[in-house]
């Protein structure tokens, strides 16, 4: 699963000069998440520089993902890594909603049977890790 944040979206959008390394998680769009608040960050900036009409073109690129919405338990996570991290509102949601999804993700895998890698899963674990685990963000 991919996760494009704000600055990625408009990077691509703009063709700048690290635009290719977001055009592959972009342009796979099965695993392409997409946060409601990075669609509305990414409308009102373009639609700042540009217009509303190349704003809206934007959006619907986006929209090819998988458009995640905030829940309440998400936003309540949000404020509790925002608190902990000194994170700015929309970085907390982003962080919080993918984490949510990693987990039900998780969930599926190991309900599946197939190991899954802490790498995905786990902070504590260790993000540099490979080893193969069942774990499920302890």
């Amino acid at each position: 699963m991919n996760l494009v944040d704000t600055s990625g979206w408009l990077e691509y959008f703009f063709a700048g000069p690290n635009a290719s390394y977001f055009s592959r998680p972009i342009e796979h769009t099965d695993d392409l998440i997409v946060p409601v608040v990075c669609l509305y960050d990414v409308f009102r900036k373009i639609n700042l520089v540009a217009d509303e009409a190349r704003a809206l073109q934007a959006v619907a690129r986006m929209k090819q993902g998988r458009v995640c919405e905030v829940t309440e338990a998400i936003a309540f996570r949000a404020a509790l890594v925002g608190t902990k991290y000194k994170l700015p509102m929309a970085d907390s949601l982003i962080y919080a909603l993918f984490a949510a999804f990693l987990l039900v993700f998780a969930r599926k895998t190991l309900d599946s049977g197939r190991a899954v890698t802490d790498k995905a899963l786990c902070d504590k674990h260790g993000a540099s890790t490979s080893s193969l685990k069942r774990c499920v963000r302890c």
